[in-house]
């Protein structure tokens, strides 16, 4: 393409993007940003909920009126879990089967001598042969165990005799070395799981929480973050709105897809009006999922009451058991 034709297409170009009035030109939302923060932070004050939900038909129009369709109320959940931050324990079988694994590759390594791994007299060489005791030690109680008495006190022996070998090999600068590569582990069982602290995300790590809130009444008090769709806004907007009035701004979270996971549909009495004195027979909740990253939820005393972070389990003994069945296969069983 010649320069002077280049030139006339970037002009005919630009006159059709001046053309185009301002208000059709759309506002690219700005991008998420996440600090470091942990679980237990909290903002010093009130801030907008961190998510990534961008709220620009909602500022286009703001509404307070509630979606209606056909009598029915449209109300937006959200599902806001905190997935586990460690591996869950193995079963007895799964800890058999991954041994009986381990085992199988040992017994069937390529049989190179211990010099092809180990420098001849190297530390490493000398920690290998008392590891190689131990294992001899322990196969031969083990393989005693089912044999005569006499047989078995002997290689016991034997093994013992070998063990005290290795171990006098064994110099001041092995016991250093294997003190730096000692790894030490973390408590699997926190502090509050012994309180049993439900409001902490430090809990049950092993397990997904989710969280649920405690309405300001008797019956059904206790659900999922939940409220009236709005007139111009869609259910992620609705939910991420939701729960900045209901649990604060103090969270990091992340919205995953804006398709709703499951919903729930149930009717009202006879006569039953909303707030703005409208008429409904029952009210529709769209469920949608997200994940929280750092911070903790806010209790106004207004919305909510309470909150717990619970298992799949634990909910049972919160909601009740017509919502339990609702929502049950939307949860994780680990």
């Amino acid at each position: 393409m010649s320069s002077i034709l280049r030139r006339q297409v970037f002009r005919a170009a630009a006159g059709s993007f001046a053309a185009v009035p301002r208000m059709q030109i759309q506002a690219i939302p700005a991008r998420l940003t996440l600090t470091a923060r942990s679980y237990a932070s909290a903002s010093a004050q009130e801030a907008p909920l961190k998510s990534n939900v961008s709220m620009t038909s909602s500022a286009v129009v703001s509404s307070t009126k509630n979606l209606i369709i056909d009598n029915t109320r449209i109300v937006a959940g959200v599902v806001v879990s905190r997935q586990p931050l460690i591996l869950r324990d193995l079963s007895p079988f799964e800890q058999e089967y991954f041994l009986y694994q381990k085992q199988l590759e040992r017994d069937n390594a390529a049989p190179f001598g211990a010099e092809f791994y180990f420098k001849k007299g190297s530390v490493a060489e000398r920690r290998w042969k008392q590891q190689e005791a131990e294992r001899n030690a322990r196969s031969s109680t083990s393989t005693s165990s089912s044999s005569s008495s006499s047989s078995a006190s002997a290689s016991s022996a034997a093994s013992k005799a070998t063990g005290s070998e290795a171990s006098e090999e064994l110099t001041e600068e092995d016991r250093v070395a294997a003190m730096e590569s000692k790894i030490e582990f973390n408590d699997r069982v926190t502090e509050a799981d012994r309180k049993n602290d439900v409001r902490s995300l430090e809990r049950a790590l092993q397990r997904t929480l989710y969280l649920i809130v405690k309405k300001p009444r008797e019956e059904h008090s206790w659900q999922f973050p939940q409220g009236g769709v709005r007139l111009c806004e869609n259910l992620q907007e609705a939910a991420s709105r939701e729960l900045q009035e209901e649990c604060g701004g103090n969270m990091d979270l992340w919205f995953v897809g804006r398709v709703p996971i499951g919903h729930h549909v149930y009717s009202h009495p006879k006569g039953f009006q909303t707030e703005a004195a409208v008429a409904v027979k029952g009210t529709k909740v769209f469920f949608m999922k997200a994940h929280i990253f750092a911070g903790q939820v806010q209790v106004d005393n207004k919305e909510i009451v309470d909150f717990a972070w619970v298992t799949k389990e634990e909910m049972k003994n919160y909601v009740s058991e017509d919502y339990y069945k609702v929502v049950e296969d939307m949860l994780s069983d680990f």
